[in-house]
């Protein structure tokens, strides 16, 4: 019942960063598989409407977005380290440059080829990754552009592993190799000029399968009614906590939504304040699917609505 459990697809690029990270800790896992567009049945009564790709379960605790979902993975498996050596907090800080750095990287794979996309698909993502009114043909036009940036700031990686270490941090993987290497891991297998760019970056290159070799820990399958029925059978175990110092001042039972800071249509979240700090709010809901759960989102990227 309290198993970490995955929901992901394969090709889903953020779910490849939290993969490394479960693979970084050698620990097992379930793995459920999500579709890759809606509508998604078998998510919404666990998340109560957030549909981005990965999100985690334990019990009736659920995790959405990678930043809270590393933070919690963490905390429950502090060893081997995320924050080996002196890195302290500072890879949340790259793996959230990454997370930005990633939209850039949809625009130069989605906006680049979605002429020949399938039109549900590329109508989903775009608005999910771009806002509620992307412009896809000047997209299309600026992916010269796009590619300077990402080629810019894929150099500051390069200069980073130049220095001999095989990982980001030292001798050991970190958080900062799973939030890179996704990027890496995107680019190369979605954009057909993905390959000829990270050929300008020999030390990207001899990293890139040092970080693969970690692999994905010890995953085994589940089905989404299973998961669905650990949640009815569990309650939350998160704590009831406020914070004096919250900017909002959100207190604990308060009704909020919470929703992504791009504006991308989304539904809101609804629920009651459980748990508010500098990082995170987890939010009590009831669904008739799977009874009450608590929905944890990170502070930073995210708008709580009162």
């Amino acid at each position: 019942m309290n198993s970490l459990i995955l929901h992901h697809y394969a090709p889903s690029p953020v779910s490849e960063k939290i993969r490394i990270v479960l693979g970084i800790k050698d620990i097992a896992w379930r793995s459920v598989e999500v579709p890759r567009v809606p509508p998604k049945p078998d998510v919404m009564p666990l998340t109560g409407g957030y549909r981005r790709t990965p999100f985690m379960q334990i019990g009736a605790d659920i995790f959405c977005d990678s930043a809270i979902m590393v933070r919690e993975i963490e905390a429950r498996y502090p060893q081997p380290s995320l924050f080996p050596g002196s890195g302290d907090g500072l890879p949340y800080g790259i793996n959230r440059w990454a997370d930005e750095l990633f939209y850039l990287v949809a625009k130069i794979v989605i906006g680049g080829a979605y002429q020949q996309m399938p039109e549900g698909f590329i109508a989903d993502r775009s608005r999910l990754l771009f806002g509620s009114d992307p412009d896809l043909p000047k997209i299309y036009a600026d992916n010269p552009h796009y590619a300077a940036q990402l080629r810019a700031q894929f150099g500051w990686i390069e200069e980073r592993l130049a220095t001999k270490r095989p990982f980001m941090l030292g001798d050991q993987p970190s958080l900062s190799d799973a939030a890179l290497y996704y990027l890496v891991w995107f680019i190369r297998g979605r954009w057909a000029g993905g390959p000829a760019l990270l050929a300008e970056f020999p030390h990207i290159e001899a990293w890139e399968p040092r970080v693969k070799a970690i692999g994905h820990g010890q995953p085994t399958e589940m089905s989404a009614t299973e998961a669905l029925d650990i949640a009815r059978a569990t309650e939350p175990t998160t704590p009831e906590q406020e914070d004096p110092r919250d900017p909002q001042g959100l207190r604990v039972g308060q009704a909020v939504r919470v929703v992504p800071d791009l504006d991308s249509g989304e539904p809101q979240v609804a629920g009651t304040v459980r748990y508010v700090d500098r990082y995170r709010i987890a939010l009590l809901r009831d669904d008739p699917r799977v009874g009450r759960v608590c929905v944890h989102f990170p502070r930073v990227g995210y708008r709580v609505l009162t």
